[in-house]
């Protein structure tokens, strides 16, 4: 078994509670994301996990034996790191064979874990080169091949592709999932990155202020989220709000008026109107009008950042049309895609029935 559970989770560093009593269930074999701001809490989080730090309440079960009093070497989990933290005198070899040495496996079954992990991450090459004298993406696959070699219950990634450049995350977000899928393995891996959790999570777990927002499928997250908070941190650009008030069959704000769809409560008084961007559109006529601050051009079609009465806004744009910076323009949104919270954005009152697409730009 390699379930983790975190029941009742607090952790305090001095006078600041960092983790305000968390619950979470990772379940054997999946990729689980934990996901927010920095200082939200999340690497604390798997710094408890790890054994590294100690929780002051609660406890934290792998395999279903309580580990909080159990050292980190003896959790039997494997904790790959953002700084890759490679012995810079040691070959890639040696690095990779560092955990099975310390724990004197014999050394026939050494070099066959190592030959084994080297293969799997295309390492075999490299393997009597120093971290000098290897790239980037090439130090973090000797990482995650010093993990890998030991077969642990757990695989804990703290941001490993945080220091690589664009296109190399790409990349390795590709090695990731396809590693997960071979060994079959449960990871928990934490990112202040939204697109890395959409991309490589079975399910994401949103954190913010110590507290765990939601958990669940990518697509469910993105789709229904609990909360204000939840909508805004994942898709990019962030999702669009609206203060408005429901008055008859439409919602009323500053400067716009919008059709109220018939599934908001109609006591739902003070509200916040959320649009994707991409549900939002510079349009010939529409309810919402602004003028363009800034432009991103994605060829196919593009992004307008606009003020408005109501407060700042992104709207998509298609291709073929003249979008610049001073730009006058209206906005038209599709209103079955219109999401409501309430005022103070702490539950979600209406999602739309159905989304054809993550809607999430890498």
């Amino acid at each position: 078994m390699s379930e983790v559970i975190l029941s009742g989770i607090k952790k305090s560093f001095g006078q600041n509670l960092i983790v305000k009593g968390v619950d979470l269930q990772v379940r054997e074999g999946e990729f689980l994301v934990m996901v927010g701001p920095s200082g939200c809490g999340k690497t604390t989080l798997l710094r408890l996990i790890a054994g590294l730090e100690q929780v002051d309440s609660g406890e934290v079960r792998i395999g279903g034996a309580r580990v909080n009093d159990v050292p980190p070497r003896d959790r039997d989990v494997a904790m790959v790191f953002q700084s890759y933290a490679l012995y810079p005198h040691m070959t890639v070899r040696e690095n990779l064979a560092f955990g099975l040495t310390l724990r004197k496996f014999p050394e026939a079954e050494i070099a066959s874990r190592v030959q084994e992990v080297a293969g799997m991450l295309e390492l075999g090459h490299l393997l009597d080169r120093k971290p000098k004298a290897l790239s980037g993406g090439q130090r973090q696959r000797v990482a995650m091949g010093r993990a890998i070699v030991r077969r642990p219950k757990v695989f804990l990634f703290d941001e490993p592709l945080s220091n690589l450049d664009t296109a190399l995350r790409v990349q390795m977000r590709g090695e990731l999932a396809r590693l997960h899928r071979r060994l079959g393995a449960t990871m928990i891996y934490v990112t202040h990155d939204q697109v890395e959790a959409m991309t490589l999570a079975t399910r994401v777990a949103v954190f913010n202020g110590g507290l765990l927002q939601q958990v669940g499928p990518p697509l469910e997250l993105y789709n229904r989220p609990a909360n204000r908070f939840v909508a805004g941190f994942l898709g990019s650009p962030a999702m669009n709000f609206l203060e408005a008030r429901r008055e008859g069959a439409g919602f009323t704000g500053k400067g716009f008026t919008l059709p109220c769809p018939s599934d908001v409560p109609s006591d739902a008084g003070k509200v916040l109107v959320g649009l994707r961007p991409q549900d939002l559109r510079v349009a010939a006529h529409g309810p919402l009008t602004g003028t363009v601050d800034a432009v991103e051009r994605l060829g196919f079609d593009g992004y307008a950042f606009l003020t408005t009465e109501a407060g700042p806004v992104a709207a998509r744009f298609d291709k073929g049309m003249h979008v610049a910076v001073g730009d006058k323009v209206s906005l038209a949104p599709v209103t079955d895609a219109l999401h409501v919270f309430s005022e103070d954005g702490a539950r979600a009152l209406r999602h739309p029935v159905e989304r054809e697409s993550l809607g999430v730009a890498s």
